[in-house]
């Protein structure tokens, strides 16, 4: 903690000067109000703002005309996270179709439009307000689309529903745009104390909860990926031995379920469950024996690439459940 002293200004005022780190970190100058609130305790607390306002900042993207469409994707999300409320991208010559359809399959995934479009310059804009915005509400609402997309997984899995497995994949698309938007919201968070005191966010908060968005997120893509090797395996169901692949169901049916409470737990701030969802992760290697049923035919391979692929990304679930796990038990233990 650092003490200053205080200096007297006329006859009456009292005066301390702040900070100049603190000053800089919040785009302070000569002129600005802050506000002061007095503590129960008679200590004060400076806000730099009296509410979160909402900066509208812009960015001039130069995409090169041979530019490869993910390297474009991947500038337009950095833009994205880092808060920026305008990108224009301009191009020295028109964008290929290619390249539309990129900048359009990318602004899909973001909450973003379009605003404006040339043939060698467009205007995206974010539509979303962080200040209105809560980031655990976000992360509920994710987990619910997730956790939606497990059950429906296992239903693909026990009845082979082809347009189940289908379903799920469309799914992740809205996970991954809660995804893109709460890692906007946190980042823009640390980096305004104003907007981080308006979403009741600390600074390890903000840290933790983007480890959780990121978690949550991996656990949709490895279900996606499950979804895709159900859709290649109803051809070759048959040749499938059931007493093998039904214990691919009933793994995948704990792993589920413990994701499922590990995200309840997190905001329950309890440790029940925590130990055994680590646990189960150490020792998620059982089905690896029940996988020598598979046929070992030449013409039959595809069928154990893609038993396997589900077994990995069940194991994988489970990884991701335990950090959550090995989260839930850092938080609890943080100085209150």
């Amino acid at each position: 903690m650092e003490r200053r002293k205080i200096s007297t200004l006329g006859k009456y005022s009292l005066i301390v000067t702040l900070p100049k780190n603190w000053t800089k970190m919040n785009k302070l100058q000569g002129g600005d109000e802050v506000s002061i609130k007095i503590q129960g305790d008679g200590s004060l607390i400076i806000h730099p703002e009296f509410d979160f306002k909402e900066k509208q900042n812009e960015v001039i993207l130069p995409i090169n005309v041979n530019e490869d469409v993910k390297t474009t994707q991947r500038k337009i999300i950095g833009c994205y996270l880092n808060g920026y409320d305008t990108i224009i991208l301009k191009s020295g010559k028109n964008f290929s179709r290619e390249q539309q359809d990129g900048i359009r399959s990318i602004v899909k995934s973001l909450y973003m439009r379009i605003y404006e479009s040339h043939a060698n310059h467009v205007t995206l804009q974010a539509f979303m307000d962080e200040s209105l915005a809560s980031v655990t509400s976000g992360i509920e609402r994710m987990h619910i689309i997730t956790n939606s997309m497990a059950k429906d997984v296992i239903i693909s899995m026990r009845e082979w529903d082809i347009d189940l497995a289908n379903s799920v994949i469309s799914l992740e698309e809205d996970v991954d745009q809660f995804m893109f938007f709460l890692t906007r919201l946190l980042r823009t968070a640390v980096n305004n104390p104003s907007l981080a005191s308006k979403l009741q966010v600390s600074m390890s908060d903000c840290f933790d909860y983007h480890m959780l968005i990121n978690r949550i997120e991996y656990v949709a893509d490895s279900l996606t990926s499950i979804a895709e090797s159900i859709i290649e395996l109803y051809e070759h169901r048959s040749s499938i031995p059931e007493t093998m692949f039904q214990s691919l169901v009933d793994s995948a049916i704990i792993s589920f379920d413990f994701y499922n409470r590990s995200v309840d737990t997190f905001f329950s701030d309890s440790l029940v469950d925590t130990g055994a969802i680590i646990d189960y992760a150490d020792q998620n290697k059982f089905l690896d024996n029940t996988l020598q049923e598979l046929p070992h035919d030449e013409n039959e391979k595809q069928i154990v690439i893609l038993c396997h692929s589900i077994l990995e990304n069940i194991n994988r679930i489970s990884n991701h459940t335990a950090d959550i796990a090995e989260l839930i038990i850092d938080r609890h233990y943080v100085p209150s």
